[in-house]
């Protein structure tokens, strides 16, 4: 398996979603207007996310990642991520990977940045006001979206934001109401919500 050399930096100043190291003054990087993700109805009439170009062209990447991961090398795979998401800010399987490092290494603010960015930008390729789309997980281009979200919600229940939670799942469950991430039941979000 090639590896890249570790050299590589994210664009810019280096600073991802979320990073901890990021400025204090600097504002906080949100998902573009225009991305060059976007949905497409399929032969049953549900929608499925149509990812950009150069995140399909990085698959054979995301595959050499996930085994990294598998071997235990998640500081280069980390590093690979960051990289490739230096060319491809709309990939969005690459975002919500760093958000499961960074909650394993219990960034909580790191992780709910990469998932939070990766699931507002999917969110921003849907339809337009009025309609909620059929968005089915069973769309193999739609599961990185709802892992995002889950762990996204997941962040936002740790940080003590139970309402914000509920509303990622709300959307989430609107889109695919099967829950087939049991996400009401998951994360709990039935109970009586506390924060203001």
């Amino acid at each position: 398996m090639a590896r890249r050399k570790s050299s590589r930096k994210t664009s810019g100043n280096g600073n991802l979603p979320g990073n901890a190291s990021a400025r204090k003054n600097e504002p906080r990087s949100k998902p573009p207007r225009v991305s060059s993700l976007k949905v497409a109805k399929t032969a049953d009439g549900t929608w499925e996310l149509v990812h950009p170009r150069c995140a399909l062209a990085r698959r054979d990447d995301l595959d050499e990642v996930q085994q990294m991961l598998a071997a235990g090398e998640n500081e280069i795979a980390q590093d690979e991520l960051r990289w490739l998401l230096s060319d491809c800010h709309d990939f969005v399987d690459a975002h919500k990977l760093l958000g499961d490092l960074a909650l394993a290494a219990n960034d909580v603010r790191l992780a709910r940045g990469h998932y939070g960015y990766a699931y507002q930008l999917c969110l921003a390729a849907l339809p337009g006001a009025g309609q909620t789309p059929s968005l089915p997980f069973r769309h193999a281009a739609n599961q990185a979206f709802f892992e995002a979200g889950r762990g996204a919600a997941l962040c936002l229940m740790k940080m003590g934001q139970r309402r914000m939670a509920r509303e990622v799942i709300d959307r989430l469950l609107q889109l695919d109401s099967s829950d087939p991430l049991q996400l009401r039941a998951g994360l709990n979000v039935a109970g009586p919500c506390r924060d203001p």
